[in-house]
């Protein structure tokens, strides 16, 4: 089953997810719940009855009740840099403890962390929020950016702040020598479509690091029909893949018999199109036998494609894959 976005712009990589190293660096107050919290990839959740030394526990940022003027603000450095495209602001399970209103400013900084006197760009004005409630806006901003500022007027709860983009990376300074995961998120990979992702979004499988549960890596329904399903990934930079490979840790009973992948040069082309097209692409990695809760890694069987942009991961007839990693080297000369 496709999943169902409540804005396009989810299916772009959210920035400020922790497990990209994305942190909170400083904030005017976290009396209640610490700032860090906003940053989790997991839903945010009410635990009935439970307090702590300062009041009841919440599952996001929240801020004491401003007696003063002004208003609270958290200062976010980014785990990779990247452009905006929309952002959800979600005050989940706050509800009288929510901000009437926030806004959200960015910086680049190519060292470090900002400075006290750094020049903030906001891109998003100030917009009202309701309690207990996604609040969806659309960026759209091209720049990159390292570093956001969330402010909330004048205090209050946020249970999860989601920023969507695509990773920025300056490929200029990239040694020719050099093997990296072209596919990784932190490179600029991005997952595109998928026919299912009933129990795990796609691009987790592009997530740094090995997947901490099946919750943090892409699965599929079970398969009922012909056919088998399938992911499309946009890698961060065009290159020759030298070593593929695909990680179903934690799927024991519900892992693919097997993978096949396709690859191509896109030149252009909607996301939506490339769907298509994707039909018609040349094998990089003949269909392969999969084990459970198991790195496979494949070198010898990589058909030589030459520089490639795109992949297509077929999996058989379903299942969970925690992990895909493309290792090779950038392609000189092709964007």
């Amino acid at each position: 089953m496709k999943r169902t976005y409540a804005a396009p712009f989810e299916k772009y990589l959210n920035l400020a997810d922790a497990r990209l190293g994305t942190q909170v660096i400083s904030v005017t107050d976290d009396w209640f719940a610490a700032a860090d919290r906003m940053l989790q990839p997991h839903e945010p959740e009410w635990k009935e009855g439970v307090y702590d030394d300062n009041g009841k526990w919440m599952d996001g940022w929240e801020s004491r009740r401003k007696r003063f003027e002004g208003y609270d603000h958290a200062v976010i450095r980014l785990g990779v840099p990247g452009s905006i495209k929309g952002v959800d602001i979600d005050t989940r399970w706050f509800t009288g403890n929510y901000p009437p209103s926030a806004s959200l400013e960015a910086c680049f900084c190519a060292e470090g962390d900002p400075a006290a006197d750094a020049a903030w760009t906001e891109v998003l004005p100030a917009v009202e929020l309701q309690g207990n409630s996604h609040h969806y806006h659309v960026i759209g901003d091209d720049r990159p950016w390292t570093h956001l500022r969330l402010n909330i007027y004048p205090d209050g709860g946020v249970a999860r702040l989601r920023v969507y983009g695509i990773p920025h990376r300056d490929w200029s300074a990239q040694a020719e020598d050099e093997v990296l995961d072209l596919a990784a998120a932190l490179n600029g990979g991005r997952a595109l479509a998928c026919n299912d992702e009933h129990y795990g979004r796609m691009s987790n499988i592009l997530n740094p690091g090995r997947a901490d549960s099946m919750a943090d890596g892409w699965e599929t329904a079970r398969r009922r029909t012909p056919g088998n399903d399938w992911v499309i990934i946009a890698l961060g930079h065009a290159g020759i893949v030298e070593e593929i490979l695909v990680d179903t840790l934690h799927f024991k009973g519900n892992y693919p018999d097997s993978c096949q992948i396709q690859g191509a040069y896109v030149r252009g082309g909607t996301d939506g199109q490339i769907e298509t097209q994707s039909l018609y692409w040349k094998e990089l990695l003949p269909p392969q036998k999969l084990q459970m809760h198991q790195e496979h890694s494949f070198r010898e069987q990589i058909r030589d494609l030459g520089p490639i942009t795109h992949v297509r991961l077929n999996i058989f007839p379903d299942g969970g894959v925690s992990r895909l990693r493309l290792f090779g080297k950038v392609a000189r000369g092709q964007a």
